[in-house]
């Protein structure tokens, strides 16, 4: 694949201050061979030949188009670019670093002529240090190509496991809901058919949501609200709820399905266990940290409360848990946690957190 880049002059004249740093070096090298001979003139010929072979390669290159993964032309092109770079470089470069040297610097005498073996060592300088420098800007475009690729492809390894874990979630969330049906079908088919009905309504609501890894979290709790009038229909008036969503976190990106696991456990191991039923209140706030600001959300109930030991995650257990804390690891490292912790004089709180994003991503 070749291609025409869009010209940065930030990068070139990065280019070129790391290409005179490197002739400052050669310079300094070649003196450290030649103690008997002045610094001046190496400097001057080194940096006027590097600028002279830098501004053809690097400057000329951008006018050939060049393969994507390394941002060099192809071929023959790329080799017949260098050959003339380093070879116009030092026959311009040395031309005008003789006219400083004599006629402004005074290194050295109108007239005098620098020895057939001063020459052949300039040129053997010139094409190494060419032919090094080429091969470092070489690689180094390579290399910054390499890492692109691989952070793309991290991203998308990265969405294909949230995907994933989502497509665990909706079953789970559907086999314990298909279970209540079950049982109020026997008992109240009234309710049931009104069940059903609630449940069809949530999963056409769930069906656009699914194509992303990622929407605005009052769209989270718009299911969250679709799922809680569907337990209200099995629960009856042992349930009541609040969502309390600030508007100005309505567009804040989260992942479909982060906060019904919780809401599910809240349910489950909270309300149900009590005759008298209770409340659960989902709230989503903000809190400064070091590293930025944080979003919070917050799914409390007035249960029966924690256990005195929580079951270990396996079949059956802690599914939900698991399933949040894998995917905010995902999306988020180290930056995305869940707190478990029990409310007096009953009850459990549930809290994510992660760094807040102030708009969906696409």
């Amino acid at each position: 694949m070749k291609l025409h880049r869009e010209f940065n002059g930030v990068s070139k004249l990065r280019h070129y201050l790391q290409v005179v740093a490197f002739t400052l070096v050669v310079a300094t090298i070649q003196c450290t061979f030649m103690p008997d001979k002045p610094y001046g003139p190496p400097v001057v010929y080194s940096v006027l030949i590097g600028t002279f072979t830098w501004a053809i390669i690097d400057l000329g290159r951008e006018l050939i188009p060049s393969a994507a993964e390394t941002g060099w032309p192809h071929g023959w092109q790329g080799i017949a670019l260098v050959l003339v770079g380093i070879v116009v470089g030092y026959l311009a470069g040395t031309l005008l670093a003789d006219t400083l040297c004599v006629h402004y610097f005074h290194f050295y005498p109108a007239g005098s002529l620098i020895s057939g073996a001063d020459q052949r060592t300039s040129i053997l300088i010139t094409a190494i240090a060419g032919l090094v420098g080429t091969f470092y800007f070489y690689a180094v475009n390579k290399s910054a190509y390499l890492e692109g690729k691989m952070a793309e492809a991290r991203m998308y390894a990265s969405e294909s496991r949230l995907k994933l874990l989502e497509t665990q979630l909706e079953p789970h969330m559907l086999f314990n809901t298909l279970a209540n049906l079950r049982v109020l079908i026997g008992t109240d088919p009234a309710r049931a058919q009104h069940m059903l009905d609630r449940m069809i309504a949530y999963l056409r609501a769930t069906l656009s949501a699914s194509r992303s890894t990622q929407h605005p979290l009052a769209l989270e709790f718009e299911r969250l609200r679709d799922y809680l009038e569907l337990m209200a229909v099995r629960m009856g008036p042992r349930m009541a709820y609040t969502l309390d969503l600030p508007d100005a976190l309505r567009d804040v990106p989260v992942p479909p399905l982060l906060l019904q696991p919780l809401v599910e456990n809240a349910i489950r191991h909270g309300l149900e266990p009590q005759v008298e039923g209770g409340h659960i209140t989902v709230r989503a706030t903000t809190q400064e940290s070091p590293h930025g600001p944080l979003l919070v959300i917050e799914v409390q109930d007035t249960g029966a409360g924690l256990p005195a030991t929580l079951p270990a995650p396996g079949p059956g257990q802690s599914f939900g848990l698991a399933q949040v804390r894998e995917r905010l690891a995902t999306l988020h490292g180290s930056a995305g946690a869940l707190e478990l912790i029990a409310v007096q004089p009953s009850g459990t709180s549930a809290t994510v957190t992660f760094p807040l994003k102030s708009a969906v991503t696409p």
